[in-house]
């Protein structure tokens, strides 16, 4: 239950002051792109950051002269109007809920939290305080995925018969999370965002091998019930390449987003198979269509910065985020099925786990170290 004696509610509208300040918790490898971005943001009028490590935040502030340091997270929250947090995962959820309890707007990075039910609390909580709460699946702002979502919405692929994502490279490997709950965030926020919901199931299988206590490469294939959409997500801490692609198979099309190639990042290939109905036979032939690829023309935008313009509009207009709580709840709800179908060798339901909650910290959700 959220105490209403410990809940400070501040207005998102235009009764706001018009001064803008905005906070970095954590300045690690994404809290210091958070501040290198936000510094250049014009709405914001004041950057204050901190970190545990005093040599972190000596880096950031020499870097960019004019932001603010914060000796502590309390006086952090002091100061701020908004608040990006950027730090060990284990530590999202307790962070972002006393900044919400303040009626400090909140970005949290993925995941949102460690299990589902932390991340409901955080949702609840954000809507009693009238604050944003905001998640960086910072995919979702990408403008080859934004793309890429149009071109299926607008039905020039056809159906949407599968999707293939791969995420692979060389580590890093966390102290708090395994490469699950590290690298898949990514991809099945951006599913959910192609499909508008979220899987109805998970299927998961893998392993640590470096460490065994640690699954460091896994797939998950993702059931959309809803939309008849099938997806198979490879990520891996141990690959010789680094890999981030998406393939969409459609009934009349099919694209491909491949956010390391620099110029084309999105292609479209008009290329398909269609079942032949031949009588009185128990063959199926098949007719493949090649035609050509479409290379459509995507400005280049950083998606960081988009996403950070997008968490300062939001608290001056009150507007739901992209990329609110609830999208970063069914992330961590897919990934907690994800990892109790790895534990126990089956396919788990969503709503599943969601029956569950109350003795959900008995699930291995994850390897806390």
């Amino acid at each position: 239950m959220i105490s209403a004696a410990t809940v400070v509610t501040r207005v998102t509208d235009s009764e706001q002051e018009e001064e803008m300040r905005i906070g970095v918790v954590g300045l690690g490898y994404w809290g210091s792109k958070h501040a290198r971005v936000l510094s250049t943001v014009h709405e914001v009028d004041e950057l204050v950051v901190h970190d545990a490590n005093a040599d972190r935040i000596e880096a950031v502030a020499t870097a960019f002269p004019s932001v603010r340091r914060a000796s502590s997270l309390d006086s952090l929250l002091e100061a701020v109007d908004g608040l990006v947090v950027a730090t060990q995962p284990s530590s999202h959820s307790a962070i972002a809920r006393a900044a919400l309890e303040r009626g400090v707007h909140v970005l949290v990075e993925k995941p949102l939290a460690l299990d589902s039910l932390d991340a409901r609390h955080l949702v609840t909580l954000a809507a009693a305080t009238r604050t944003t709460l905001m998640v960086g699946h910072t995919f979702a702002y990408n403008p080859a995925v934004r793309a890429l979502r149009d071109l299926i919405g607008r039905g020039e692929l056809g159906d949407v018969l599968h999707m293939d994502s791969e995420r692979l490279n060389l580590g890093l490997y966390q102290s708090d999370c395994d490469v699950l709950w590290d690298l898949a965030p990514h991809d099945i926020s951006i599913v959910n965002s192609i499909t508008g919901t979220s899987p109805s199931s998970v299927r998961c299988w893998g392993r640590g091998h470096i460490d065994r206590a640690v699954t460091d490469n896994a797939y998950l294939m993702l059931d959309y019930e809803e939309s008849g959409t099938q997806a198979v997500v490879h990520v891996s801490w141990l690959s010789p390449h680094r890999v981030r692609r998406l393939t969409v198979v459609g009934s009349q099309r099919m694209a491909v987003f491949d956010d390391l190639a620099n110029d084309e990042r999105l292609r479209v290939f008009d290329k398909g198979v269609t079942p032949v109905d031949v009588p009185h036979t128990h063959d199926q032939p098949m007719t493949y269509r090649y035609g050509d690829i479409h290379v459509p023309y995507i400005p280049f935008q950083e998606p960081l910065l988009l996403e950070d313009q997008h968490f300062v509009e939001c608290i001056r207009t009150g507007n739901a985020p992209l990329t609110g709580g609830g999208a970063g709840l069914d992330v961590v709800r897919t990934l907690e099925a994800a990892s109790v179908s790895l534990e126990k060798g089956v396919e788990v339901r969503l709503d599943q786990i969601d029956l569950a909650e109350p003795s959900r910290r008995d699930h291995p959700a994850l390897v806390l170290r």
